[in-house]
């Protein structure tokens, strides 16, 4: 469980691919406070740390992972956006996070306005997601909240802070992303659906 709130930016530092698998060794300022085991999204995606060396850390993603996020197209050197699974009792500042991402979107515009900047992304809508406005969206792991939401298109308002803490300022037109919908909507959905 996650909260949505970056915690750090790591880089690839290696990536080898072992049958369907994809081995991804990160460099985090966080490493040396990681165990085996350990569940840590990247931009969105929860991974579990299978080894650590030094100041580096690897994750595997599977074959169902590399279809259906941006994970398979991370390259060395690539900027992922980091954060730690929730400890009971804190502050959940962001919203419920899963970690396991219902598609990608891809960016079709990006704006700068007096100090934030406004990214709007278009998505498949044959899968059925939906957002609402003012709703919750989680784009590469980020906790926002929807603007201008439709069908299958969004946008969100980015702070500076933001801007600068995550890899969202490395988006440009064309840049494909993690989404996961709000959780509590998508059960929500099922459930008028039944």
């Amino acid at each position: 469980m996650f909260t949505g709130i970056i915690e750090a930016l790591g880089t690839v530092v290696n990536l080898e691919s072992t049958q369907e698998n994809l081995h991804i060794t990160m460099r985090a300022s966080f490493t040396e406070e990681l165990k085996i085991d350990q569940s840590v999204s990247h931009n969105g995606v929860c991974l579990t740390v299978v080894s650590i060396t030094d100041d580096t850390y690897t994750v595997t993603a599977i074959k169902e992972t590399l279809e259906k996020t941006n994970i398979g197209a991370l390259t060395v050197g690539a900027v992922v956006n980091l954060e730690r699974g929730m400890k009971l009792g804190d502050r959940l500042d962001g919203h419920i996070v899963q970690g396991h991402v219902d598609q990608t979107a891809t960016c079709v515009a990006v704006s700068e306005t007096a100090g934030s900047w406004s990214y709007t992304f278009t998505y498949d809508p044959a899968l059925h997601n939906i957002t609402i406005e003012k709703g919750s969206v989680t784009v590469n792991g980020v906790s926002l909240t929807v603007v201008n939401s439709k069908k299958n298109e969004f946008s969100v308002a980015i702070i500076p802070y933001t801007h600068a803490h995550t890899n969202f300022h490395l988006f440009e037109v064309g840049t494909v992303v993690n989404l996961e919908f709000d959780v509590i909507g998508k059960y929500v959905k099922r459930i008028t659906e039944l």
